[in-house]
């Protein structure tokens, strides 16, 4: 029977990045690799699976709004996207867990596919060309999640362009003021960044209520409880004592 000695780090040794991939991590690169060496051998590829909202509205190729999210234009858009998705979405899934990480993921692309096609109707210029262009990248899931770290660690500097350090909050304001921008002029060079904004408000709008727990039925259950032991404490003059109502806390 033999024995293993433990092994030490060196003083200088250091890690890079936020850690290595989960499977769901692996699994969601993995299926965006695949399909950018499709579309690469059978670019027409790109155009079916790639988000069209005036097929979307027109033809109901609803597939679209998932698809879309796993088409690249090129090396570089999938490099900067995998990228960003493994150094923001590592921490996140390892405080949220797979299943919330994954659910998230999927919510804030869908969601900021849903609300381009929507914008892609309104009179403006820049967001009415939209309705005829072909709109690919995980891009929105991505700006979702880097709202989500900004959120969930607003202190922690991020590196603009790899030189300025900025505490990410700052970083998520300044990019999310890029992207309303650059969606409301013609400046945009081709990037659907009314996407980008897209996977920002549903991100938002998602983690906000996911944190308040917004379930109507919940909620009447909840105040007819109360309402119940409200009238169970006056029939037996039953009254809370001490400086704190401990009633109002709730238990998440």
């Amino acid at each position: 029977m033999s024995r293993s000695t433990p092994r030490y780090r060196s003083p200088s040794s250091f890690s890079f990045g936020p850690g290595p991939l989960s499977l769901a991590l692996k699994a969601i690169i993995g299926v965006n690799v695949v399909m950018f060496l499709a579309t690469t051998f059978k670019p027409e590829l790109q155009l079916h699976l790639g988000l069209v909202p005036q097929w979307v509205l027109r033809d109901l190729r609803v597939y679209q709004l998932v698809t879309y999210m796993f088409i690249h234009a090129g090396i570089w858009h999938i490099v900067f996207n995998m990228l960003a998705l493994w150094m923001f979405g590592t921490e996140l899934e390892r405080i949220w867990g797979t299943r919330f990480f994954l659910k998230f993921y999927f919510v804030t692309g869908i969601g900021a596919g849903c609300l381009t096609v929507l914008l892609s109707l309104l009179p403006i210029g820049p967001l009415r060309q939209l309705y005829g262009s072909d709109i690919i990248g995980a891009s929105g899931a991505v700006y979702g999640l880097l709202l989500a770290y900004g959120m969930s660690f607003p202190n922690r500097p991020i590196y603009m362009y790899l030189v300025f350090p900025i505490p990410a909050r700052i970083f998520v304001l300044i990019m999310g003021a890029i992207a309303f921008y650059t969606s409301l002029s013609d400046s945009g060079g081709g990037v659907a960044n009314a996407t980008h904004l897209g996977g920002l408000l549903v991100a938002y709008l998602y983690l906000k209520g996911s944190r308040l727990r917004l379930n109507p039925w919940a909620e009447v259950k909840y105040r007819y409880i109360k309402w119940k032991i409200n009238r169970v404490r006056k029939k037996f003059d039953v009254y809370s004592g001490g400086k704190n109502d401990e009633w109002n806390r709730r238990v998440h």
